[in-house]
């Protein structure tokens, strides 16, 4: 779970050679100091490709237009994470104001598919799939730097949500055992999340999002055990100490949770 932070520790920024943060004004206790746009561009390219645009900001999205065009180039392509508004809400105003294809995994995009290699003016993207926070979640592969943009797969502080019922325990614990093999092999040594900072330690923080997982599965055996007869009353026992203004997304994880032990609320 995801909580605010009490004063701003990300604001984006130059992070690799080729990628570029750009951060959405729409802080909160679900997208920390705000979405994470990115902005991709091979050196001495003229064509760029954003990942998620965010939600619909005019002056966000006037804020990518101009990185863009201070690096002498325009976007030639833009790629969503996944459908969730505070990513994709401006997918359609942006193609607009760009003229750009939007590309993404479902109905009324051009659909990628798992593996697809991407090639922008020099660029190399492989498109990852990674569904389980939501069914349409993918992640981008930045092939010369090792670098895994995972939306909300992965996030720089705290832990995602499973927004059951579009999300899936079983499809997340893989989509997490697919990254920690990329991690593992060093195909990826960097993260570059949908909100917060980059991570530092790819290797543990993955191996951390995967024992969270299976502790919280326990506890929700355990709660389930004790009596607790609905979502609710296992979130109130499991996330206790969690703000209670995390608790509706907490119930979705529960809730998905619940039916991957075959347990129904």
């Amino acid at each position: 779970m995801t909580s605010a932070p009490p004063t701003p520790l990300w604001a984006g920024g130059d992070i690799t050679l080729r990628a570029t943060c750009v951060l959405a004004p729409n802080p909160g206790v679900m997208t920390l100091e705000g979405t994470n746009t990115w902005v991709l561009i091979e050196p001495g390219s003229t064509d760029a490709v954003v990942v998620d645009p965010g939600p619909l900001d005019e002056k966000h999205l006037q804020r990518v237009l101009d990185l863009v065009a201070s690096r002498g180039a325009r976007v030639g392509l833009t790629l969503l994470t996944h459908g969730h508004w505070d990513h994709a809400e401006s997918a359609r105003r942006f193609a607009a104001l760009t003229g750009a294809p939007v590309r993404a995994l479902g109905p009324g995009h051009d659909d990628l598919a798992d593996d697809d290699r991407l090639m922008v003016d020099g660029l190399e993207l492989v498109v990852v799939a990674t569904p389980g926070h939501t069914s349409d979640s993918l992640s981008f592969l930045v092939v010369a730097e090792n670098a895994l943009l995972t939306g909300d797969t992965v996030l720089g502080r705290g832990t995602s949500v499973v927004a059951w019922p579009d999300g899936e325990l079983a499809a997340y614990l893989l989509s997490l055992q697919r990254i920690e093999t990329m991690t593992g092999s060093r195909e990826v040594t960097q993260i570059l999340p949908g909100h917060g900072p980059t991570v530092p330690d790819v290797v543990a923080v993955v191996r951390h999002y995967i024992d969270h997982r299976q502790v919280r599965l326990e506890q929700v055996r355990a709660a389930v055990d004790a009596g607790a007869t609905d979502a609710d009353a296992v979130v109130a026992m499991v996330y206790a100490d969690v703000p209670h203004d995390l608790w509706p997304a907490a119930r979705l994880s529960v809730l998905a949770q619940l039916d991957y032990l075959r347990i129904r609320p």
